[in-house]
């Protein structure tokens, strides 16, 4: 059996970063892991490119036009959805997960998805630094994976 290893050498890979401004201290968190982990792994901060949007919902769109314009070799998305009082939650949780999903499969273009879903701002607050890290080393292991398939 041919077994093809974890490839976690980032260098020369290019990184599109879209980050939901709502809930900021998250989503500041999530991007300091993040930058920092790709820093890492030999992503030179010139090939990443960020952009932000509104909130989860708007993710999705971006990351489609991101993944279209043949400038990115992976993408990540980053933000928190922290559950309300109301069904919004699970309206934006499962849309932007199932848009990020979409854009995905449509483009062959791996994005790791760390908009985190939480009860409340403890945990995600407790989660940012992991989850921020965790999407860089996925968007990097992903790149390096179908370039060997």
């Amino acid at each position: 059996m041919k077994k093809l290893e974890i490839g976690l050498d980032g260098s020369d890979v290019r990184i599109g970063i879209v980050l939901s401004r709502f809930n900021p201290e998250i989503g500041e968190g999530l991007l300091k892991a993040c930058e920092t982990r790709l820093k890492e792994l030999g992503v030179s901060p010139e090939n990443v490119t960020l952009a932000t949007v509104p909130g989860a919902l708007e993710t999705p769109v971006v990351l489609s036009r991101m993944a279209n314009s043949e400038k990115f070799d992976a993408l990540i998305a980053l933000g928190a959805i922290v559950r309300g009082e109301t069904y919004h939650f699970e309206i934006v949780s499962n849309e932007s997960a199932r848009g990020i999903s979409e854009v995905q499969l449509d483009s062959g273009l791996p994005i790791a998805n760390a908009i985190l879903t939480t009860e409340n701002d403890e945990q995600a607050l407790s989660r940012m630094s992991v989850k921020g890290a965790e999407a860089a080393e996925v968007a990097i292991e992903m790149v390096n994976l179908l370039k060997r398939l």
